[in-house]
């Protein structure tokens, strides 16, 4: 058919997605592109190529970049583009044309960095991120493997498992059984559980090396192809050190396990208030905002002690009152939404307090809109706020979006806030934008520095003569303690005093907190909300199984902060807990399961197929069967 071709190019991206071939920037012998055409794969009589009109923050022009498809988007890392070559993630959304850059410069300072800008390198796409391999990152050609969760928005550095092997042998050859990393059953893989990924082996397939002892991984190249076959990533050539052209193939075994949902679980029991436990009353206004006790005291030490002297009022009231303290204190744990203990938190006004209570359940906040100046206005209160309460993780963050997010349009109206809220170190960061030889001219010829305060323009017009002089700070960063470090702490011992529920593991007691036993497992959700027991203990089994003290203590970590680590015995007790207790996937029986099955001895094998059959785990139950017939005479 008649129709308008791509112009002729090379170093360019291409990929499939809905039966149609998809291309993307490139170079054609004079200039770098960054037009996008697509052709359809099925119809050989109706193929023609149409030119798609892409919208939102396109990428610059660019070649030498690798593309994948990953949940319905296109995604573009890195790449060589001249002067403006950058290590930014860009993903194109199929359905409505548009392009999103993914900002990373909200990363908290110690989280991993994404990886550093380069061309040449691989990008494929597994179940629910990205991984990046080589290239050639400003002179070097790093090795690092790359991830890039797609949900969580998050760069981690892949450490291969200690077992990885190099291994010589043909390439059509399949690795035995014991070889291969455990992988889930095929149910375990369906669209309706998303899941977690961990590399587990790289391993070499070449005829042309002996075999080593020592794990290898793959040098860093550039150029070379990689592809996801199965449940296995390959890497095959590429050009390594000294120009030297390879001809290695390389095998990166991929593990799946069900995501992490602690603080998408955590995050539930913050936007749904159930089973609140207290009230903050906020600034002048008086403006109400519920939350749980055992969250807030767990996360944040200025609030605890808000709370501690809140209910130290409730105690000289109820005296006062003659009412027993211990009544009211029940009566406040078993109505739970009914009866709340107030708070009154005058330094805060409701909305940038809200912020803050999300980031107390999720360890996240919300990346201001580009161009929204009240949304930076509003995370401006928020690390206000963050510095009154001492949340150094939280004041860490509102500093890096806020930075991040200056820009001409609003560095006035930034500037002057900051210098209204006395927020220092964000003032001179605006300060030190105004006068830098790009921007200044523009700035000042602006309508709303008119209106600035003559103070704030003295400050400039000084800034501008004296140019600063850098510090550097040995001091090292405080970035505070994270969601699970405060639930571990909190789980240790930290929260005994706001216990509200009792636990009786075979007649003995383990005080825990009703908030995060709800928040992880729907049944326990269900029993404080339907029957709450009266005298507030609940007798602990997996079904009819009764678990070890051990094993017990394994699970209410997995609750509390989402480990999953545990001695194999543990596993065959809480093989059956995810079902049992209701949590948000089967990510606790899947480490169970990988766990069993690594260590399946002779003489535990027998145990572990007891249980099998009692939770119809039939996988498990075959590679016991397997391992008794054959060790059938020492079993």
């Amino acid at each position: 058919l008649n129709s308008r071709l791509p112009v002729a190019r090379s170093a360019h991206g291409a990929t499939v997605y809905s039966d149609k071939l998809w291309i993307f920037a490139g170079y054609d012998g004079n200039a770098r592109l960054n037009d996008m055409w697509t052709v359809g794969l099925q119809d050989r009589e109706l193929t023609c190529w149409e030119e798609i009109e892409q919208s939102g923050e396109i990428p610059p022009s660019c070649c030498n970049f690798p593309v994948a498809v990953c949940k319905d988007k296109m995604f573009v890392f890195s790449g060589q583009s001249g002067a403006k070559i950058t290590n930014n993630l860009f993903q194109f959304e199929f359905k409505e044309k548009i392009w999103t850059r993914i900002p990373t410069e909200h990363l908290l300072r110690g989280s991993p960095p994404p990886p550093q800008r380069r061309y040449g390198h691989t990008m494929v796409a597994f179940d629910r991120h990205l991984y990046v391999f080589g290239g050639a990152a400003d002179n070097t050609l790093p090795n690092e493997l790359h991830c890039y969760d797609v949900d969580s928005q998050t760069w981690e550095v892949i450490q291969p498992s200690p077992d990885s092997e190099v291994k010589c042998s043909a390439l059509a050859e399949r690795p035995s059984a014991l070889e291969q990393a455990p992988s889930l059953p095929s149910e375990e893989c369906g669209l309706k559980k998303p899941q977690d990924v961990f590399g587990l082996d790289f391993s070499i397939t070449t005829i042309k090396q002996p075999p080593t002892a020592d794990p290898e991984l793959p040098s860093g190249r550039l150029f070379h192809a990689a592809a996801v076959i199965s449940d296995a990533m390959y890497i095959f050539g590429g050009t390594v050190d000294n120009n030297v052209r390879s001809g290695e193939m390389y095998r990166f075994q991929f593990s799946c396990y069900p995501k992490c949902t602690l603080h998408e679980d955590y995050g539930r029991l913050w936007e749904n208030r159930q089973f609140s436990d207290l009230e903050f009353v906020l600034g002048e206004k008086e403006e109400r905002v519920r939350g749980h006790t055992a969250i807030v005291t767990a996360r944040c030490k200025w609030l605890k002690k808000k709370i501690i002297q809140a209910r130290e009022r409730l105690k000289q009231v109820s005296i006062f009152e003659q009412y027993r303290y211990e009544e009211v204190m029940l009566a406040l744990a078993s109505l739970g939404d009914g009866l709340l203990l107030e708070v009154p938190i005058r330094e805060a006004e409701a909305q940038p307090f809200e912020v803050l209570m999300q980031f107390l359940y999720t360890d996240k906040i919300k990346y201001p809109r580009k161009g929204h100046v009240q949304d930076v206005l509003l995370i401006m209160d928020v690390y206000k706020l963050a510095l009154n309460f001492k949340l150094s993780r939280l004041e860490q963050l509102c500093l890096q979006y806020i930075e991040a997010s200056v820009d001409l349009q609003n560095v006035l109206i930034v500037c002057e806030n900051a210098n209204k809220l006395q927020l220092d170190q964000l003032k001179e960061h605006c300060l030190n934008f105004v006068v830098k030889e790009s921007h200044f001219n523009q700035v000042i010829m602006m309508k709303e520095f008119e209106h600035l305060s003559s103070s704030l323009i003295v400050e400039i017009v000084r800034k501008k003569q004296q140019p600063p002089v850098r510090t550097h700070s040995d001091q090292p960063l405080d970035i505070g303690t994270s969601l699970i470090q405060d639930m571990k702490a909190y789980l240790e011992g930290a929260g005994t005093e706001f216990c509200d529920i009792i636990l009786l593991l075979d007649g003995h007691p383990r005080p825990a907190h009703k908030a995060i036993l709800a928040a992880r497992s729907s049944y326990f959700e269900a029993m404080f909300r339907s029957f709450m027991p009266e005298d507030g203990q609940v007798n602990i089994s997996i079904g009819e199984m009764v678990p070890s003290k051990q094993a017990f203590e394994s699970m209410l970590r997995y609750i509390y902060y989402g480990e999953v680590n545990m001695p194999p015995e543990d596993s065959l007790y809480l093989f059956a807990a995810p079902y049992y207790y209701g949590f948000s996937n089967n990510r606790l029986q899947a480490y169970c399961k990988q766990n069993l099955e690594m260590n399946v001895t002779v003489e535990n094998v027998l145990q572990i197929l007891e249980a099998a059959d009692k939770t119809q785990a039939l996988d498990m139950k075959r590679h016991c069967l397997h391992i008794i017939v054959h060790q059938f005479t020492k079993v």
